[in-house]
């Protein structure tokens, strides 16, 4: 998992450092990140003036350094300036100056620039003075990069970071607050929060129960069990509504689980066999451990067959948790439990479509695996356009469907195949990438009726990045956050409504004993004993920058079951008394879970003294 850019501005607008435009008191904070040879910077020079006239006395304008990185004219310009406010005391002159002189600055303009400022030339200037003014250079491009800026411009309205086009109008409706815009901008910090999945998922289950027990709870089960058909002329399917959640939309979650997997495994932190193996082993104990205690304390009969239901871990609970810790987790414990409860996820799927499927129909299977071949072949042919992989997708979807094997299993097998890496042609796409931005810098000295890059520029630019984007990059990007903001949250609402009456429990004690035992006891116990015989057998190492303890931490907190186990329960219990049960169960076992894995997460490492190894 990425972290995200800061969108908060670091460090505040301060006067005695900062260049302003304004008064202190002013009602809105416009600050630019921003380089003189930028064209685009240019034309957000125009953009700003004509703001400061729009709000007049209501607007501050702050101008910090990021000058284009390995353009040596670029922060030549921006010392220029530091070093005119040094000496001259004015700094805005020869800001304006720059500015409108144009992007294509060389030594000579640069010259002429400070001579009509009345600056020393280059060789006279005062070492103090330019030393200042390089490091106050330094210090703008280091809060940049604090920031978040990316590219230049970068805007901040009243310290936050602004993510829309930089036109005048947009930036206007920024600056006034307008009502979408907040709604935007709400949105968008509370899907970069990284405890917002866990969130939404906590609050749909309790929207869900509640419900369940209101006067409208037989209403809303009818509606879960609608219905809902497709069909082709007289070909087709029907399926209740919760079945199409379960079994359409959750494969999208898969798919995504699938992705970062492979992503993991292939480029991504786990590539080595060293460094796979210890959270490979630690899923695969956190499995076995509760499967074994489930079978030990439920009966003989058909209860036997809800063995899986506490193997498996909710991530999104489980890394939200471990979001809301912080620093308490060590970031490389957070990559043992991410990649843990994902190969977790994985080993489900394969678990449920080899347990759970129904009776399987020979001829569909057939062709279900004759399109497994066709993307397989798409993925050794170098095919990147993801049109392919996903048509042929929803095809494998349709086929397994009515197979009898549980459909889910296509967003698994479609991100195995789709590449990860990128294309073996990437140095050719570059050089053209190099060649088409070298062909523009050229045309824009062409002032004349120009305004910015040429639509044919940037559509040429556009399919370069097409292809040099991996299709499992661009999946991943485009369904990520649908599976973690849709996706989950509605199958939570559709699943997690049950009634809390005693007659559920009744009969049904062992059944929850089992569950609650295997999620809580056989899941931290599982993970770290598999972690801990993979270490004793050689195969894996444990990184030294956290404990057995914090370990034993996030093996308590991938006792999560939630979703996937109310996702097994409902495959394998097919009793509707079993399986409110079962959800009670779960739910109880979570709470437990989470709060076991906080309590042995919340104190903090002790720190190793360098010369005996032992805590001090």
């Amino acid at each position: 998992m990425t972290t995200p850019p800061a969108t908060r501005l670091s460090p505040p607008v301060d006067r005695d450092s900062d260049h302003c435009l304004g008064e202190d008191d002013a009602q809105i904070t416009l600050l630019e990140y921003g380089s003189f040879a930028c064209p685009y910077c240019h034309a957000a020079h125009e953009i700003v003036a004509n703001l400061r006239d729009r709000f007049g006395s209501r607007l501050r304008y702050v101008f910090r350094h990021r000058p284009i990185t390995g353009n040596q004219h670029a922060l030549d310009a921006a010392v220029l300036a530091e070093f005119a406010f040094e000496t001259t005391g004015e700094y805005w002159p020869a800001h304006d100056l720059l500015m409108k002189r144009g992007p294509s600055l060389v030594t000579g303009d640069l010259e002429g620039i400070a001579k009509e400022l009345g600056v020393p030339a280059d060789g006279e200037r005062s070492r103090g003075a330019l030393e200042k003014a390089r490091q106050t250079v330094a210090r703008h491009r280091q809060g940049g990069v604090d920031s978040g800026t990316l590219v230049s411009p970068t805007f901040f309205i009243d310290g936050r970071r602004y993510e829309g086009a930089w036109d005048e109008s947009m930036l206007t409706e920024a600056m006034l607050r307008s009502p979408g815009h907040r709604v935007q901008s709400a949105a968008l910090d509370f899907a970069r929060w990284a405890p917002s999945t866990g969130l939404l998922l906590l609050l749909m289950t309790v929207l869900a129960v509640i419900l369940a027990n209101s006067p409208w709870g037989e209403w809303i089960e009818a509606l879960w069990r609608m219905p809902v058909s497709i069909a082709v002329g007289a070909t087709g399917f029907s399926l209740p509504l919760r079945e199409w959640i379960n079994d359409g939309l959750l494969t999208f979650f898969f798919l995504v689980v699938g992705l970062e997997i492979k992503r993991e495994f292939t480029i991504g932190r786990l590539a080595s066999r060293r460094s796979a193996a210890l959270p490979i082993a630690a899923a695969v104990g956190g499995m076995l451990a509760p499967a074994l205690i489930y079978l030990a304390l439920v009966p003989a009969g058909p209860l036997a067959a809800g063995w899986a239901i506490p193997t498996t871990t909710d991530t999104a609970f489980a890394i939200a948790l471990i979001a809301v810790l912080g620093s308490r987790v060590p970031v490389t414990l957070r990559v043992f439990l991410t990649a843990a409860v994902i190969v977790d996820d994985l080993v489900a799927i394969v678990v449920v479509a080899a347990f759970y499927a129904g009776s399987i129909d020979l001829a569909y299977l057939s062709a279900a695996v004759g399109t497994v071949v066709a993307l397989m072949a798409l993925n050794r042919g170098g095919i990147y356009r993801p049109l392919p992989y996903a048509l042929l997708g929803v095809l494998l979807w349709a086929l397994l469907h009515a197979a009898g094997v549980h459909a889910t299993l296509a967003g698994v097998i479609l991100a195995l195949v789709t590449p990860t890496r990128p294309p073996a042609n990437l140095a050719a796409l570059m050089t053209q990438a190099e060649a088409v931005l070298s062909t523009e810098l050229h045309a824009v000295q062409e002032k004349v009726l120009r305004h910015g890059p040429s639509e044919p520029t940037l559509r040429a630019l556009d399919v370069i990045h097409d292809r040099v984007e991996s299709p499992a990059s661009k999946l991943l990007r485009s369904t990520e956050p649908w599976s973690s903001y849709v996706v989950l949250p509605l199958f939570a609402f559709a699943n997690a409504g049950v009634l809390l009456a005693l007659e559920v429990i009744e009969g049904r004690e062992s059944l929850m004993l089992a569950i609650v035992a295997g999620l809580v006891v056989g899941k931290a116990g599982g993970i770290l004993g598999g972690a801990a015989l993979a270490v004793w057998l050689g195969i894996a190492t444990k990184p030294a920058d956290y404990s057995w303890r914090q370990l034993a931490g996030t093996g308590a907190l991938a006792g999560i079951g939630f979703t996937m186990s109310l996702y097994i329960a409902a495959k394998a219990l097919p009793d509707p008394g079993d399986f409110a049960a079962a959800k009670i169960a779960v739910f109880l076992a979570s709470i437990l879970a989470a709060a076991a894995g906080v309590a042995l997460l919340w104190a903090r490492r002790k720190p190793v003294h360098p010369g005996n190894g032992r805590p001090d």
